[in-house]
């Protein structure tokens, strides 16, 4: 959990590891979670009891120089060593690629807010789609993919806009884990925060939703390893 937001509307609402518990515990409830406040520096003391991990999205960027981001990248590139099923979202997403070398940078287009056309490009065998909508948040994006790393969605506006590493490293730009509810909660907060043509932008899109549930279902394959691993 990477989710440095404090303000009183963050407090009003889920923390982020329970709207992930949210959108993927009902769809697999004996599966058993655990969730580390690493921007609190609470990081787990046996990183191999894990089957997998999720790496959320946060307002913060991977250029920080804090120390909890500096750990989390450690974290991530022995993840990745050892092979285990790694899901970013977001800033999940950008952290995982810088600490794999590759290279996150402000969107010379400014914010991408809304829900947002994915357009699925080079699909794994996990998820089978042509295009889905999900809510973005973001201005930093990568702008170059870490070693073997494959770009599988873009949207307008970056080109990468979710990746995967073989079989073990899958990540979304995106949020599937933010509901319907809570994004336009997160819009109108945002009138003071981000310019109002942004702001009346994502307004504009919020009827066109998320494809929340079908984005969770491509998640529990991927960690489940319910695909052929031959159609990498």
């Amino acid at each position: 959990m990477t989710n440095t937001d404090e303000s009183e509307f963050a407090q009003a609402h889920p923390t982020e590891g329970d709207k992930w518990l949210k959108l993927i515990a009902p769809k697999r409830p004996n599966w058993i979670f655990s969730t580390f406040s690493v921007k609190d520096h609470h990081f787990p003391n046996n990183e191999e009891q894990f089957d997998g991990w999720i790496v959320t999205g946060s307002p913060a960027s991977v250029h920080d120089a804090e120390k909890w981001i500096e750990d989390l990248l450690a974290l991530l590139r022995r993840i990745t060593l050892r092979r285990s099923p790694l899901f970013g979202a977001g800033f999940g997403h950008q952290a995982t690629a810088l600490a794999l070398g590759g290279c996150v940078e402000e969107n010379p287009n400014g914010w991408i807010f809304g829900s947002t056309e994915m357009i699925i490009t080079a699909p794994p065998p996990w998820m089978r789609a042509k295009r889905i909508w999900q809510y973005g948040a973001h201005i930093e994006q990568v702008t170059e993919l870490p070693d073997e790393a494959k770009a599988i969605m873009s949207h307008k506006g970056c080109q990468i806009g979710g990746y995967v590493i073989g079989d073990y490293v899958f990540t979304t730009q995106n949020h599937p884990e933010m509901s319907d509810k809570f994004f336009a909660g997160l819009v109108e907060s945002s009138i003071d925060s981000k310019p109002l043509e942004i702001v009346e932008k994502a307004r504009k899109s919020l009827p066109l939703g998320a494809d929340n549930g079908v984005f969770a279902d491509w998640i529990i394959r991927f960690f489940e390893r319910d695909f052929d691993p031959n159609d990498m």
